[in-house]
């Protein structure tokens, strides 16, 4: 080995010891100390809330094949599926997609990697890496297993299908949305955001100003054995105007466009269907219909808006079409 190699690995294992001490004496983020946590185990701790590593081939969910979905340790949040899990004989679990917008990335400390971050509470997972061509999604998310919890696909349940799936929709202003989509018997999270644009980490501001091309959208997380992915979507269908184009009621703008984001060729199928039903009874679609990409999660303050303040949606009621 050269001098100058040896010089650069000395160097890189520095910078990295030195990332995890001031990581381990930086308090959490006030958003963060105001979340319901569970408690961690000494181990978990010091890989969840102070950046540390799993010593490779240990984990629990290194050489794990079992159908589910897997969250976050520290407060549940559905963040990688099954179906999305490979073995890229690395010594920790790799998954080569996430559940849309349930993984933050963010420059790592040592200044060269890329790590991962659930969105939801800021738990670490781990690094995420590109361009190894090891799947057709050219992605490796590399992620310690004391970082996740996983939960098996209901046995009650029909073959292939999982605990949670996960639906996108974007109906004009993403409160009014939400509000009736959490009505829905066997939702279990909704979240408030952007898609469909074109930067990163977008802002409240910024999609309103029509600087990022994104949607106000939802992320609906819901159960399959109480209800359906076409039930949800009736739902969207049926508590926005899906004639309108760049506006909803009151509000205008290209954010406020109407799009139903699929993240596979079922949900594809069935958003497909109940557009062609609405466009027998001559209603005049123009709901987009495109591929998830993204979610980047909205600001705290948009989350869950009417509950906080107490009042119902202005832009926004359900109208039966189906």
């Amino acid at each position: 080995m050269s001098m100058k190699n040896c010089i650069f690995i000395i160097s890189f294992s520095l910078i990295v010891i030195a990332a995890c001490t001031q990581n381990q004496n930086q308090p959490l983020a006030k958003t963060q100390q105001n979340m319901k946590f569970r408690q961690l185990t000494p181990d978990e701790e010091r890989v969840i809330v102070y950046k540390g590593t799993e010593a490779p081939f240990t984990g629990k969910y290194d050489q794990f094949e079992e159908t589910g979905t897997y969250a976050c340790k520290r407060c549940g949040s559905p963040l990688y599926k099954s179906a999305d899990k490979f073995d890229a004989h690395c010594g920790w679990p790799a998954f080569d997609d996430e559940i849309p917008g349930a993984v933050k990335r963010i420059p790592d400390a040592d200044g060269m990697r890329t790590e991962i971050e659930c969105a939801k509470c800021g738990a670490h997972l781990g690094h995420v890496f590109t361009g190894e061509g090891l799947t057709d999604k050219n992605t490796r998310h590399c992620v310690n297993s004391v970082s996740l919890e996983f939960t098996p696909a209901s046995t009650d349940l029909s073959p292939g299908i999982e605990a949670t799936d996960t639906a996108i929709f974007a109906g004009g202003c993403f409160w009014g949305v939400e509000y009736y989509m959490q009505k829905i018997k066997g939702v279990v999270s909704t979240e408030v955001g952007y898609t469909g644009g074109k930067t990163d980490h977008p802002t409240y501001k910024e999609v309103c100003a029509g600087k990022t091309g994104h949607y106000e959208a939802i992320e609906v997380v819901f159960d399959p054995s109480v209800t359906s992915y076409e039930v949800v979507a009736k739902m969207f269908f049926e508590t926005h105007d899906p004639t309108q184009w760049n506006h909803q009621g009151p509000d205008w703008g290209e954010q406020y466009r109407s799009a139903v984001f699929y993240r596979d060729e079922a949900q594809k199928a069935t958003a497909q269907k109940l557009i062609n039903q609405l466009k027998d009874k001559e209603f005049r679609v123009v709901t987009e219909l495109l591929p998830a990409k993204t979610f980047w999660k909205a600001e705290d303050y948009h989350q869950d808006y009417y509950d906080h303040k107490g009042d119902t949606p202005y832009c926004h009621g359900y109208v039966k079409r189906f």
